[in-house]
């Protein structure tokens, strides 16, 4: 069985997570938990969530196949447990993907620095001591980089689709899913043809 987590700060994005955690939860061989440094949040969009995992109780990096860093308001948090762990998971090779004010928060502490990426805005990031590698941010919607995959807060379908090629689901079902909620369904079934 494979294993995301799924990384919600209070007043998390609940839409940045949604399309992904669906997809993985419909397969017979994922499951998705939770983990976060409080018990229970609330999304912006009002949902209360009981979490899996507080941060001290988050299984090894090396056993689990994805980390997900859902945006949000609370990503100025200064937590040592929390960078541990991204980090850990970043250098053991695991699929993180970020998004939206997640990925500042990996700009701010320096976990970008080695890798293409993207984000809200290269502006937003000026005075993080931590950034130096502005040239390595693209300008779209989402980008992979080894195991890496950020997006900007307005890409949930965008970092979705990278998200599951990254975990080997097949590149021809990813793209379907990004068209099929991209394009609406009747304009889908008129390019691609009926998915069901």
């Amino acid at each position: 069985m494979k294993t995301a987590i799924f990384l919600l700060l209070d007043n998390y994005a609940d839409w940045e997570g949604a399309y992904l955690s669906s997809q993985l939860n419909q397969k017979d061989d994922w499951q998705i938990r939770t983990a976060s440094t409080q018990k229970e949040v609330i999304s912006m969009g009002g949902f209360r969530t009981t979490i899996d995992y507080l941060l001290a109780e988050l299984p090894k990096p090396k056993t689990i196949d994805l980390l997900v860093l859902v945006g949000g308001k609370s990503w100025e948090i200064e937590n040592q447990q929390l960078f541990d762990y991204i980090s850990a998971c970043l250098q053991n090779r695991v699929v993180v993907g970020a998004i939206c004010d997640a990925v500042s928060y990996l700009a701010k502490n320096g976990l970008l620095n080695n890798v293409q990426h993207t984000g809200n805005a290269l502006a937003f990031w000026k005075d993080f001591q931590g950034y130096h590698n502005s040239k390595d941010f693209i300008e779209k919607q989402a980008v992979k980089c080894e195991n890496l995959i950020t997006a900007n807060g307005t890409a949930p379908l965008e970092f979705t689709q990278l998200v599951l090629e990254a975990v080997d689901v097949s590149s021809e079902e990813a793209e379907q899913f990004f068209n099929i909620y991209k394009l609406g369904f009747y304009a889908f079934s008129q390019k691609f043809g009926s998915p069901f």
